[in-house]
């Protein structure tokens, strides 16, 4: 992972916060070889769930249920958060993660593309999490627009960087530049251009992990 932080200050951030539980530190040591948003971002995305006392959140990209994890700890015993995945060993890994945590009837597991899969879904949620390839990011707020909740929010994480996206060009794009960006970039910066003009919502970046981008649903 690419922190966006100085060392020192994502250093204070951490240290700032509650220790994750053992289920968690066994999901970080898992995750040392495996992209998810880390603990700064999983605290933060619980924190926000909790604010806006979500009961259903759905996820673009699941992989093997890190940040499902955080989420689920802020839902009431009859939330749901709907987790997404290609990879079926990852998902049977988030199955037994989240298992052990005691949030197993708060999740839902689906394989397969997560476009599809949110098709078969109505509205409301309350938090939609889209981490999934970045030039998708676009298609997947077009899906859930309309099914989340005002007072809900989108969460995107790599706002900022990722190994796979162009920091500076983004940037540029988001200047008002005509940069020739890649596949992932423009994907990242399409997002973000899109969100922030958009009248219905109001977004803020927040500079934890690799950046996310957190998008109130007026």
């Amino acid at each position: 992972m690419t922190d966006v932080l100085p060392d020192a200050t994502e250093r204070f951030a951490r240290a700032a916060i509650a220790e994750p539980d053992e289920t968690l530190r066994e999901m970080e040591s898992r995750g040392e070889d495996f992209p998810t948003v880390g603990r700064e971002v999983g605290q933060f995305l619980r924190l926000l769930a909790r604010m806006v006392d979500a009961e259903r959140v759905f996820e673009f990209g699941s992989g093997f249920g890190y940040s499902a994890y955080w989420f689920a700890a802020a839902l009431p015993e009859d939330g749901q958060v709907v987790l997404t995945e290609h990879d079926e060993d990852e998902l049977d890994e988030a199955r037994e993660y989240l298992r052990r945590g005691g949030f197993a009837d708060r999740a839902v597991f689906e394989a397969g593309d997560a476009l599809e899969t949110i098709e078969r879904y109505d509205g409301p949620f309350d938090v939609v999490l889209v981490d999934h390839q970045k030039h998708r990011y676009p298609d997947a707020l077009d899906a859930v627009r309309e099914k989340v909740r005002p007072g809900g929010v989108v969460v995107a994480d790599n706002a900022m960087v990722s190994g796979a996206q162009d920091f500076d060009a983004i940037l540029d794009a988001l200047e008002g530049g005509d940069p020739d960006l890649d596949a992932e970039s423009r994907g990242i910066a399409e997002y973000l251009t899109t969100v922030r003009d958009d009248p219905a919502f109001e977004t803020s970046v927040v500079p934890l992990g690799e950046g996310i981008a957190v998008s109130y649903r007026r």
